[in-house]
């Protein structure tokens, strides 16, 4: 099983010392909020990436791909009836997958609810036609870059648009394309009213990525939500992608998040 971490949790640390402490810890991966580097994609310059991307594999990582892909972004929106912002959404996208490229990394985590819930009285319907439709245009650069959007349902405290994994799956349908795929998140299964287990199994075929964290906004085994049957289900579905930790809470501190983090998925694979 393979280990990443997202780098927002290092929000106080400079990227060298972030880094070479993650990969002590055991990481492998690093997960890349583009906010953490600038508000827009267009201000990380060409050189700006090939030094954060020589930083992070010095240190024994691999960039594995973006994730909170809008946050912090004005003017851009997954689903709204205003044509001219969805061809700006998709225009970003695109620059978002060449910056995932640039980077190394080989795929993209779409949630971003506030960038993406119904507007303007839309059906639910309607929001999912205008979001294929925005992704659809994204599709050939992905194919160009080799990275793949990961679609990731999030519970209704987050939005009101894709909430569970069988909503995702229908916006992935609806694309139809190879490079779209489903990404699962613990704290957001586990509003799904379903054992978070059963829904890994049963959309193992869709599954391209997923975040391990708890409701509580901590890391995985911090919280109630018990890891083991999770880490079985991975293992029984073979599922062979990144296990990334995703934290919401950061009062721990940072080194303490990620070194908690990973011991306790380790400990959860040991009892498997």
């Amino acid at each position: 099983m393979r280990f990443a971490l997202c780098n927002e949790t290092f929000r106080e640390t400079s990227l060298e010392d972030a880094v070479r402490l993650t990969a002590e810890l055991g990481y492998t991966g690093w997960e890349v909020a583009p906010f953490m580097l600038s508000d827009h994609v267009d201000k990380i310059s060409a050189e700006d990436r090939v030094a954060y991307r020589k930083t992070v594999e010095n240190a024994g990582l691999e960039i594995i791909g973006l994730h909170w892909l809008l946050a912090g972004t004005e003017g851009l929106h997954l689903t709204t009836r205003d044509k001219a912002m969805r061809e700006r959404t998709t225009e970003y996208f695109q620059k978002l997958t060449h910056l995932c490229g640039d980077l190394g990394g080989h795929l993209m985590v779409l949630g971003s609810p506030v960038q993406r819930n119904r507007t303007e009285g839309q059906s639910t319907e309607e929001a999912l036609g205008n979001a294929a439709e925005v992704l659809r245009g994204v599709v050939p650069v992905l194919h160009e870059r080799g990275v793949r959007i990961a679609i990731e349902p999030l519970g209704p405290e987050e939005g009101d648009f894709l909430n569970t994994a069988d909503e995702g799956c229908e916006l992935i349908d609806a694309i139809g394309d190879g490079h779209i795929g489903l990404h699962l998140d613990v704290k957001a299964m586990s509003t799904e009213g379903e054992a978070v287990d059963g829904i890994i199994r049963r959309h193992a075929d869709r599954m391209i990525h997923f975040h391990a964290n708890d409701p509580n906004r901590l890391g995985p085994g911090m919280g109630d939500v018990e890891f083991e049957p999770i880490m079985a289900a991975l293992r029984d579905v073979e599922y062979d992608g990144w296990v990334s930790v995703e934290v919401f809470d950061y009062s721990p501190g940072a080194e303490a998040l990620a070194r908690e983090s990973i011991e306790n998925l380790r400990a959860a694979m040991g009892k498997v």
